[in-house]
């Protein structure tokens, strides 16, 4: 089975079931909605990796 379309069974509680449900757009199948979900994780993890560099590093100015 090719590793890249083989279905995987996650365990949810109802409640995170049905808030995934609500989120879904028409059409959208459950792992196209978990993979903008990790998309949008990934994008808020490099703003907050940024962010805690500009406060705590000494940045340099590089001339072009």
């Amino acid at each position: 089975m090719d590793v890249m379309n083989a279905t995987k069974r996650i365990i949810v509680r109802e409640e995170v079931w049905a808030a995934l449900s609500n989120m879904r757009e028409p059409g959208m199948t459950f792992s196209e909605l978990i993979e903008e979900m990790v998309e949008h994780e990934k994008k808020r993890r490099l703003v907050v990796d940024i962010k805690r560099i500009q406060e705590t590093e000494e940045l340099v100015e590089i001339p072009l």
